[in-house]
């Protein structure tokens, strides 16, 4: 069987996709990262794209015309590295429609939170673990979802609960344990994604 070819956007320092590319390192998933594009130029994530041998392109909105044109590019970049699933991992922006037309039910998002609760627009990062905290929960967790035109809102294909949110806590310790989880939920989903589609 071959191996599902994973495109991966980061905006940061790429836990997440280091994670993922290890264990296709390692024959746990039978996936190879294709192509990494991340909207920063100093993003730490293209330092895991040299560690696993992936090439990486920064790749931003403001360096297009318009809409149009930045899509293209996206969709472009894929097709030319035969992507068949793409991973947002960390990525800070909006996905234009047309790629994720492209690449319908095949684009994959991670949320620090059990959606439906603590997602939309502006929830991201830090902010997410700040309304665990401000809503009292006594628990939270990890979401993958597919990605449609709103934020958050996709089908959730995985979601893993069960991290401990502590009366004393801050939302830094709750990121740092959210991020432990994160990294094993993402890669079982890749494996259900490939599942259902190999």
């Amino acid at each position: 069987m071959s191996k599902t070819r994973l495109g991966i956007m980061a905006s940061g320092g790429g836990s997440n996709a280091d994670a993922i590319l290890q264990s296709c390192a390692d024959g746990k998933l039978n996936a190879t990262g294709a192509v990494i594009i991340s909207n920063n130029k100093d993003a730490g994530v293209h330092n895991v794209a040299k560690k696993h041998n992936v090439p990486s392109y920064h790749i931003s909105r403001d360096m297009f015309r318009d809409g149009r044109q930045f899509a293209d590019k996206l969709i472009n970049i894929f097709r030319e590295h035969q992507v068949d699933l793409i991973l947002l991992a960390g990525y800070m922006r909006k996905l234009p429609p047309a790629l994720i037309r492209s690449w319908r039910n095949a684009v994959l998002n991670i949320h620090p939170a059990l959606l439906p609760a603590h997602g939309g627009k502006g929830m991201y990062g830090i902010r997410v673990h700040e309304d665990v905290l401000a809503k009292g929960d006594k628990e939270t967790g990890v979401t993958i979802h597919f990605v449609d035109e709103e934020y958050d809102r996709g089908p959730i294909l995985h979601q893993v609960g069960g991290v401990p949110v502590y009366p004393n806590d801050t939302p830094e310790k709750i990121a740092a344990r959210v991020l432990e989880v994160e990294h094993r939920a993402y890669c079982e989903a890749v494996q259900i994604w490939m599942d259902k589609h190999n």
